[in-house]
């Protein structure tokens, strides 16, 4: 799930952004901390032997590929590669989040249009409903891992009440070599045709909202099944992946502290740990690592979405707003500022609020 810290940073306070460093779950320290550490003892073993296990022919011969190594690993251009790559698995990934199908806008216009406080307009109400919450389903049974391992069959949408039997037999009847999450919204459209014909929705402009909003809903399952479909080039992948770990193999040699008595440029001291290198490591990697886990935000990272959650919360708000809010209104009475002018309503003085403790939570939570 998504790591969050919103309240962290709700204030703009002295080391308000360092204490975010201190995090563990879902930083870049709990990504790269094992490859730093195999890196680490690469480059250990290999400044052992040059200064313990060489003879001096093989430390001369050393030092010149080490300085070659050195020369060349400026020659890649691991930034513009690095930079480019994450800004478009970003873009990629935030138009993903974008298109995520929240019901709550068809379920409002359901609840304003199909009418009925009988068993029938309840059923219809529903029905659309849990239509359009299976489409989303049955597109992240696709997607998404950890769906597909609570959703692994169509018979385990109809444990879930997504989906009736009779519905299963239809929808497997739909015998077609594509993805077939569209089905429930073709069955949302029969549904309003019936419902019309009972007088439930009135047609024009109340048919045309309905169609809209089920259109929008399709149209972003459409466009996150075509990016599980159309995923970044392969070739581009391959690209910074391997320009990223040769950079840093040639760096294990070009980096080596040597012999400061050979009087080589550059290599005046020795201090056995090339600091600056491990955390152009550490960035560097980091970089692909945010790359690496925001390519696929569907999977089971720790910054990956929650799809199980969407799927749960969407249910039961959908319901909630179709059925156990349908026709409920408060008693209309006058508000508390009933015959006050606006002018003196915005020049009145605020009312002051219990300040809380800082040492405690909200009163929320």
């Amino acid at each position: 799930m998504t790591i969050t810290y919103q309240k962290n940073v709700s204030n703009t306070s002295f080391m308000g952004f360092a204490k975010l460093l201190f995090k563990w779950k879902g930083s870049i320290y709990k990504l790269v901390f094992k490859e730093l550490l195999m890196y680490g003892s690469a480059f250990a073993l290999i400044s052992i032997c040059y200064r313990f296990y060489m003879t001096t022919e093989q430390k001369r011969q050393f030092e010149k590929v080490a300085m070659y190594c050195n020369q060349t690993a400026g020659l890649m251009p691991m930034s513009f590669v690095l930079g480019f790559y994450v800004t478009f698995v970003v873009t990629r990934w935030w138009n993903q989040f974008l298109n995520l199908p929240w019901p709550d806008r068809a379920a409002h216009t359901i609840l304003m249009y199909v009418q009925g406080v009988d068993d029938r307009g309840r059923i219809i109400r529903r029905t659309l409903v849990r239509y359009i919450n299976l489409a989303n389903t049955i597109l992240f049974q696709t997607i998404s891992g950890s769906a597909k391992k609570r959703f692994p069959t169509n018979a385990h949408l109809v444990g879930a009440g997504l989906m009736t039997s009779e519905e299963k037999q239809l929808f497997e009847s739909v015998t077609l070599n594509v993805n077939k999450h569209w089905v429930p919204f073709v069955w949302s459209i029969n549904l309003i045709n019936v419902a019309v014909k009972e007088g439930r929705i009135q047609t024009g402009e109340p048919v045309k909202q309905l169609l809209d909003e089920l259109n929008s809903l399709r149209t972003k399952t459409g466009h996150l099944w075509g990016h599980d479909w159309v995923t970044v080039p392969l070739v581009y992948t391959q690209v910074v992946t391997l320009l990223t770990h040769l950079f840093f193999i040639t760096c294990l040699i070009g980096r080596q502290f040597l012999d400061p008595a050979q009087g080589y440029p550059g290599h005046d001291i020795d201090l056995y740990i090339p600091i600056y290198t491990f955390l152009q490591f550490f960035f560097f990697l980091g970089w692909l690592k945010v790359a690496e886990q925001l390519i696929n935000p569907f999977g089971e990272d720790d910054d990956d979405f929650e799809t199980n959650w969407f799927i749960d919360r969407n249910i039961q708000v959908s319901y909630t707003i179709v059925d156990d809010m349908y026709g409920k209104l408060a008693k209309l009475d006058k508000d508390a500022h009933w015959g006050q002018s606006s002018s003196k309503f915005h020049t009145r003085k605020r009312p002051s609020f219990t300040r809380f403790p800082t040492t405690r939570g909200p009163p929320w939570m």
